[in-house]
């Protein structure tokens, strides 16, 4: 059987998702697509609209067959962690492709790429740590080291923030020696970080939820550019959450921490580096919302979508302790599955040498708690009746079959 697999968020799957998992069937001839998908939280630090089983349920409506959850501990991270983990959860499921979207769209480029940063990986990073040095964000300071290598325009540019993911998933195949294929598809009309829907039928999942949130949960605004599976499933979690999440709802919990923990406290945050704690304890006493907050700590050295990671861990008390030493998914979660994909599973996970997890309540380990902690957090800004149940889906609730 030919096995496809994506890494995706759904942060809602929308017309663009609908295109990257056909294109993806049609260029790797897959008979099943497998979508390692990020959890409540989100790479950019922020909260995914609906929930993981809402994107689940999403995703096996419009053509996946399998659903497995990205963890925390790797959902939330730069590029190289956050493609780390994914690949490693393809391999383990016995994936043979893998097909992301990038601005270049020529695979080619890619394995260029990855065998010019290996010849000149020592200069590469000197280059880098120099950048950083001199006050750089993390995602400039490797554009600006790429670009100072001999012929880097002769390769691909890595200043793409899609670019930057698929080397990174190229680069994490050849680390743990991986047999998947890699195949990537160009992105069309509507970038990353567009945040305006047009007349077009596909827009970003960052105009999607922009227009959500300012719109009051109005859908027709985005009706045009989702499947009507999500636009139903939208329609359903409104009537029963009566909202979406998003960062302004989560703020007020976000304070109560900063503001009642320590200087010490927070300089065992994940991601709390060079006065980093000292700074948000500043800017948030006179602060009255998260968009207030976050264009005071903005500055040259720190993104916004670090800022957000940073303060996504202060809210889920994870530490620098519970986050070192990440290396490769020790697990496998199941969200969910088509007919098709549950004959694969029941065929397959004899030959896993990992654990293949249905429910968290029968399993045992540190990420796995952090998941836990992890769903709290999400469930919070919601009525009691709401939260509890967000609260005991993360112990209970087996994989959705569809």
């Amino acid at each position: 059987m030919n096995i496809t697999g994506i890494v995706v968020e759904y942060n809602p799957f929308h017309n663009g998702h609908a295109l990257h998992v056909n294109e993806s069937k049609k260029q790797t001839n897959a008979d099943l697509v497998v979508a390692v998908m990020s959890g409540n939280f989100l790479q950019r630090g922020e909260p995914a609209l609906v929930s993981k089983w809402s994107r689940t349920k999403m995703a096996l409506a419009t053509g996946v067959d399998i659903v497995l959850e990205l963890p925390y501990v790797f959902a939330t991270q730069q590029a190289e962690v956050f493609a780390q983990g994914a690949i490693s959860i393809l391999d383990n499921f016995g994936v043979n492709s893998i097909c992301f979207g990038s601005e270049a769209g020529d695979i080619e480029q890619f394995q260029q790429l990855v065998s010019f940063l290996d010849e000149n990986e020592t200069s590469y990073t000197i280059f880098l740590q120099d950048a950083l040095k001199d006050g750089y964000s993390y995602p400039k300071a490797l554009a600006l080291a790429f670009k100072k290598l001999e012929n880097s325009e002769t390769v691909l540019d890595l200043s793409k923030p899609n670019n930057i993911l698929g080397y990174h998933y190229m680069k994490a195949i050849y680390k743990i020696g991986s047999k998947i294929k890699p195949f990537t598809i160009q992105r069309t009309t509507a970038q990353y970080h567009d945040k305006n829907i047009s007349n077009e039928t596909i827009a970003s999942a960052t105009s999607i939820r922009e227009s959500l949130i300012k719109q009051k949960n109005d859908l027709e605004a985005i009706k045009h550019v989702v499947p009507q599976y999500t636009y139903q499933e939208l329609l359903s979690y409104k009537v029963k959450f009566g909202s979406f999440q998003h960062w302004e709802r989560l703020f007020p919990f976000l304070k109560y921490k900063v503001l009642t923990a320590s200087v010490e406290q927070l300089a065992a945050v994940y991601e709390a580096e060079e006065g980093l704690e000292n700074r948000i304890l500043q800017a948030i006493k006179d602060t009255s919302s998260f968009q207030e907050l976050m264009e005071k700590l903005k500055t040259k050295r720190y993104t916004w979508t670090r800022l957000q990671r940073f303060c996504l861990h202060i809210l889920t008390n994870t530490t620098k302790v519970e986050m070192q030493h990440l290396t490769y998914a020790p697990y496998i979660r199941v969200l969910g599955m088509t007919k098709q994909g549950r004959e694969y599973i029941n065929h397959f996970k004899k030959e896993m040498e990992i654990p293949l997890i249905s429910t968290v309540s029968k399993h045992k380990h540190p990420y796995l708690d952090i998941e836990k902690r992890v769903a709290t957090c999400y469930s919070l800004g919601y009525d009691p009746i709401i939260q509890n149940k967000l609260i005991k889906e993360e112990y209970s609730h087996p994989p959705i079959l569809l």
